[in-house]
């Protein structure tokens, strides 16, 4: 299990992690807690579905919400910056994107998903096309998120 095998890496190293979920809704966040003592390492998440969320919780600012998007690298990583800030961990996941069926475009396709991963060194960010129904571009994403994190704790 993903889930288990990332919280095992945290609390051995000590770490602390956040989430910020848009498409996802808190799928993500409940991935991570159905580890038992996941409260050693994780400290809570945002379900910023509105663009108002993502500004007023999480600080993206509104020139990256009407210049990229919601649904764009800008946008995750600010959220992922955002989720560090606001809950004061070494570790923050982002995940926005278009879970459909409907609210897609030529440009951004439903399934469309970025993924960011805040840390001391920086932000990484992911762009993903997940093909599925919604409940599967979201499981999808969620999965990624955990792969996108359980790698950055085995290059440490």
């Amino acid at each position: 299990m993903l889930e288990a095998e990332v919280g095992k890496l945290l609390r051995s190293r000590g770490l602390t992690l956040a989430v910020a979920e848009s498409c996802t809704a808190g799928l993500l966040g409940m991935r991570l807690t159905e580890v038992a003592g996941a409260s050693d390492y994780f400290r809570g998440g945002v379900i910023a579905y509105s663009n108002a969320a993502k500004a007023e919780v999480l600080g993206v600012l509104k020139e990256i919400l009407e210049e990229h998007g919601a649904v764009s690298p800008e946008c995750a990583r600010a959220m992922a910056e955002g989720a560090r800030r606001l809950f004061g961990v070494d570790l923050a996941l982002a995940i926005t994107g278009i879970a459909g069926p409907s609210g897609g475009t030529p440009q951004k396709p439903v399934g469309l998903v970025y993924i960011a991963l805040a840390h001391p060194g920086g932000v990484e960010v992911e762009r993903h096309e997940f093909r599925g129904s919604r409940q599967g571009v979201r499981w999808s994403a969620s999965e990624a998120a955990l792969e996108l994190l359980l790698r950055h704790l085995q290059r440490r």
